[in-house]
């Protein structure tokens, strides 16, 4: 397929453009997909307004692409195949088929690859954040096995959710939470409202959530609303004591929860998450940090207390949320929709509408 296509590239901070550029060509081991749904992620908004963070740039291009900015952005995304690269078997995935993509790019021969952690890969990156192209576009060239078959139940403005709901999933997963067991989550962001709703498919029957935005606080409810048989409750930081009001709501003992998700990522959502967390319980990061951040050290030992970070997501947590989405397990997704955009009003109806109000959690763009 000749010709060009149109595509949202970041050329530098507060620069993205609707750009013609050539229609990618299809590799060996390849499929291409006609992007139908793609996501703003919070990541994609931090490089647009304080960015080139991840982003490479010509005097640093991405050591497994080696492709620099400008480039075209988007990783949340699903579509439509409609070509099959040469070497790629027409069994499990067909032209015309529903796909949702995992935008992780890996060598697929470090370490961490061989041990099944590609989200760890020594020269990893993301598709749509470091090169060889991006889900807010009109066609997009990806490896086999990164392309999941949607079930006929699971349309993809929906399956433009799996990959967030992913990082969630994967969270849970390595944190070990089961569900007997209490949670808090620190930021009701999208990032934290995916936490939220795995955790409730998971089977958590306590889940507090610490969050000071009214609009956020509406979604988490919104959310909890539609689960009676789950006791949710949203702290306001401005107005009571999390660490003091967890470690009360939290009975045996007043201990506290035994999993804390930070989905913040500043100073006092760490703070907050290992001083409400129980002894011998888990914090689990789940934020992209723009600082480094101070941890009482002290406050760990004595209370043998875990944190741990994740990445992303690993090989087959993809297909269990696809698995979770289609029997119903993840209950209402399509909540965390708040609008739907054309890819020409990209960053006004988009970009630009996320940050001036937090009434949206999750605005995809239609390319």
């Amino acid at each position: 397929m000749a010709g060009s296509m149109k595509a949202l590239r970041y050329h530098g901070q507060k620069d993205l453009r609707v750009d013609s550029v050539p229609i990618p060509e299809l590799q060996s081991g390849q499929v291409k997909v006609k992007p139908e749904w793609c996501g703003i992620c919070g990541t994609d908004l931090h490089e647009y307004i304080a960015g080139p963070i991840l982003i490479p740039t010509a005097e640093k291009p991405h050591r497994l692409t080696g492709c620099s900015l400008p480039l075209i952005i988007g990783h949340e995304f699903a579509g439509e195949i409609v070509e099959l690269g040469p070497g790629v078997e027409p069994r499990r995935l067909k032209v015309g088929m529903k796909v949702c993509i995992e935008p992780t790019l890996f060598d697929d021969n470090c370490p961490p690859c061989l041990d099944r952690r590609r989200n760890c890969c020594d020269k990893g990156g993301f598709f749509g954040l470091s090169g060889w192209g991006g889900g807010f576009s009109e066609y997009a060239c990806l490896k086999e096995k990164v392309v999941h078959p949607l079930p006929d139940n699971v349309p993809t403005h929906i399956g433009a959710l799996v990959e967030p709901l992913s990082v969630g999933w994967h969270a849970l997963k390595a944190s070990d939470h089961s569900p007997e067991q209490s949670a808090l989550i620190v930021g009701a962001g999208p990032i934290g409202l995916a936490v939220l709703l795995c955790l409730i498919a998971r089977g958590c029957r306590q889940i507090l959530i610490s969050e000071v935005s009214p609009q956020r606080i509406k979604h988490a409810l919104d959310i909890a609303a539609a689960c009676p048989e789950v006791e949710v409750i949203v702290l306001d930081p401005s107005k009571s004591d999390v660490v003091a009001k967890s470690k009360q709501l939290c009975s045996e003992g007043n201990q506290g929860p035994n999993v804390v998700y930070d989905c913040a990522g500043v100073q006092q959502s760490i703070e907050t998450a290992i001083g409400a967390v129980r002894k011998g319980g888990t914090v689990c990061n789940v934020a992209v940090w723009e600082k480094n951040a101070s941890i009482s050290m002290n406050e760990l030992v004595f209370g043998e207390k875990k944190i741990i970070g994740v990445a992303t997501f690993r090989e087959g947590d993809f297909q269990e949320v696809i698995d979770a989405i289609s029997t119903g397990k993840i209950r209402n997704p399509e909540k965390l929709i708040t609008a739907k955009v054309a890819l020409e009003n990209a960053v006004k109806d988009g970009f630009d509408a996320l940050l001036k109000s937090r009434e949206h959690v999750k605005i995809l763009i239609h390319p």
